[in-house]
């Protein structure tokens, strides 16, 4: 079960950082970037939220189950 969890986070993960990085491309983040010099906070969270997601369920399947 735990190896599920890592995986399912590391795939949401890297879901989010393609959608925080096509998101980042967009013409708000554009409009945001050139006004306030970062992107939104919509793009901001989906790329922090999918590294931290991605990590996790990296670490969880590469330090393995000590059940096993």
């Amino acid at each position: 079960m735990n190896r599920l969890v890592s995986l399912t986070l590391l795939v949401g993960g890297i879901i989010l950082l393609i959608y925080g990085f096509q998101a980042s491309e967009s013409i708000g983040s554009e409009f945001s970037r050139l006004f306030t010099g970062s992107p939104t906070d919509k793009t901001l969270w989906m790329l922090i939220g999918g590294a931290v997601a991605a990590l996790i369920g990296a670490g969880g399947l590469f330090r393995g189950s000590k059940n096993a």
